[in-house]
């Protein structure tokens, strides 16, 4: 009979394979994915205006998308101070849907977040930590679904299956950029890769599959790193995360808001986490 294997075992493989998709990367011909293209115009925005950027008290962003029209998907990363672990007020975070160039479509303020609950900033098990970097962003008011649709998700992440990412980045953090055509790179045990264009700035960005037709996420960016130009980001399959996610709002579960945080002393001055890694 085989022998079942342990936890740890099971995470050294995952990392085995992300080792090898990357080997494989570099062998992949150049073309096989698209260039960013900088969405200045507002025609430009159209399908895209429910990705924004998420302003952490002027100290830093991240990317995030709306799956609700009062629900920002993000990255936990982006809402937990990396260095104390404490949760980052909500309402010192602005959701600014379909930036470009200083004109948003919307800008709302957060009133309640919650990351999942297996995340640690300082959990030493790598692909547990990126299985987990999720979180929910609720805001204080909804933006109304006519000026920015939210998207819904898919599980349609298998190996090898083309995908679509928009993100801010630093560099590019004026104004949203399109990744038409990237490639999953690999799909093990939950976790994604993928060979997007994505720099800081893009933690939580939504990687979608666009073969419905309408958008659809089916991962965000939790890390990356660059190899002789060439981008890999890592994600994770994001239906069982959000299902989580969705429970634990509506119980109160882990949820955070500025008076909790407040009244915790846990409010902490934002340090976004340094996702992506040079070798």
């Amino acid at each position: 009979m085989a022998r079942s294997l342990s936890a740890r075992e099971v995470a050294l493989r995952c990392f085995r394979f992300l080792a090898i998709a990357a080997a494989l990367l570099a062998c992949l011909p150049a073309h096989a994915d698209s260039p960013l293209k900088r969405l200045t115009l507002r025609q430009d925005l159209l399908g895209w205006e429910a990705v924004g950027r998420l302003d952490i008290d002027e100290n830093g962003f991240c990317t995030g998308a709306l799956i609700a029209p009062d629900l920002v998907l993000t990255a936990a990363h982006c809402l937990v101070n990396p260095r104390s672990g404490g949760r980052i007020d909500p309402a010192r975070i602005t959701f600014r849907a379909g930036l470009r160039d200083g004109e948003a479509i919307a800008e709302r303020k957060g009133f309640r977040a919650v990351a999942h609950s297996a995340y640690d900033p300082d959990d030493t098990d790598g692909l547990r930590q990126l299985l987990s970097d999720v979180a929910l962003l609720e805001l204080a008011e909804p933006i109304p679904a006519g000026h920015a649709a939210p998207f819904a998700t898919s599980s349609r992440s298998g190996e090898g299956r083309s995908v679509t990412v928009v993100s801010f980045a630093r560099g590019r953090s004026d104004a949203l950029s399109w990744q038409r055509a990237c490639r999953t790179i690999i799909a093990a045990q939950g976790a994604l890769g993928f060979s997007c264009d994505t720099d800081f700035g893009s933690s939580g960005a939504p990687i979608f599959d666009l073969s419905a037709g309408r958008p659809r996420i089916v991962s965000i960016v939790s890390r990356g790193r660059r190899v002789e130009g060439s981008t890999e980001v890592y994600g994770m399959e994001i239906a069982g995360p959000l299902d989580d996610l969705r429970r634990a709002l509506q119980s109160g579960r882990g949820v955070w808001s500025s008076e909790t945080t407040g009244a915790a002393g846990r409010t902490d001055r934002p340090e976004i986490g340094a996702r992506f890694l040079r070798p």
